[in-house]
């Protein structure tokens, strides 16, 4: 455990790198072929955001309490895992997966979490340093809770939140638009096609891939859209951030959250501020999915959906 968690640390390191190399690379390729330039300002935003979140907050905001309660659910188990056999660590493998798949599938369809998330897409483009800007919020949000069922499965707690360490930095290379779709792993795994998808802000692909490493829970649920070579990928939020200012991005969500909170006239509207999908207003004339989409659909409408915001 304890090598496998130094080469979690080494692998900072390593992502740091090869998110500076395509950065360059990328550059290079503008230079001489045209295109959209590389954004050096928002990587530094998201470096930024990686090196405050990893350090000083890891300090004042630890996981202890989290995996504290973890190991007390463990201690009520309802059964044992063999861990001293592959058959526990795959199970525990897909117990942390489905754990992923409920929280990120939340992360999107919950204000409360959409706070913290949104910073994730918030760059208007997708590259590798996109992939650690995470924010800084999502420890008080209570996020790890929907792992909280996988000890009381039998899974340890530290095995899982290894997992979930592993789970994020295979997710790593998925943040690219160089890399084609990739035949039949397709079905199975989260690709860079797939999370392609996922960062877009068409409405065609909103809310859509919600895997960690594999796909299977989205098509077993109904969340799997497929990459459309007729659908360029349009990333960044529905209504995109043109700010570098890290404060900004880190707390917009957040403040536009408060300001809902402060106008709500009754116990349902703070509910539904807090805990409906994001974009949810109390008169139903709102900018959730299904109202952009149905709005787009009317005569008079948007016409087509990648015409819409």
């Amino acid at each position: 455990m304890n090598v496998l968690l130094l080469l979690l640390k080494l692998s900072v390191a390593t992502v740091l790198a090869a998110s500076l190399i395509e950065a360059v690379v990328l550059s290079w390729r503008h230079a001489r072929a045209g295109g959209p330039a590389y954004d050096w300002k928002a990587a530094g935003v998201s470096v930024i955001d990686f090196l405050v979140r990893e350090y000083p907050l890891r300090l004042l905001l630890p996981l202890a309490f989290f995996t504290g309660a973890m190991d007390w659910i463990y201690q009520h188990r309802l059964w044992t895992l063999p861990m001293d056999h592959w058959s526990g660590w795959v199970a525990c493998f897909l117990g942390q997966e489905f754990c992923y798949y409920w929280y990120h599938r939340a992360a999107h369809r919950v204000r409360w979490f959409w706070c913290t998330h949104a910073i994730h897409h918030s760059p208007n483009q997708l590259n590798l340093s996109a992939a650690y800007r995470f924010g800084w919020t999502g420890r008080l949000t209570g996020s790890l809770l929907f792992f909280f069922v996988a000890p009381l499965l039998g899974m340890p707690p530290r095995v899982i939140l290894l997992m979930l360490s592993l789970n994020l930095l295979y997710q790593f290379w998925i943040h690219a638009t160089w890399i084609p779709r990739l035949g039949p792993l397709e079905w199975v795994l989260n690709t860079p096609s797939a999370h392609r998808v996922h960062h877009a802000s068409n409405l065609e692909y909103l809310d859509s891939n919600y895997g960690g490493v594999l796909i299977v829970f989205d098509r077993l649920f109904g969340t799997y859209t497929a990459e459309r070579a007729d659908v360029p990928c349009r990333y960044g939020l529905v209504t995109p951030m043109h700010t570098n200012n890290l404060l900004r991005i880190e707390f917009t969500q957040w403040q536009a959250l408060w300001r809902d909170l402060r106008s709500a006239r009754s116990a349902r509207a703070v509910w539904g501020y807090l805990f409906k999908p994001p974009g949810w207003s109390p008169d139903g004339a709102g900018e959730t999915t299904e109202a952009l989409r149905r709005r787009a659909a009317e005569p008079g409408g948007a016409g087509k959906l990648t015409s819409a915001p």
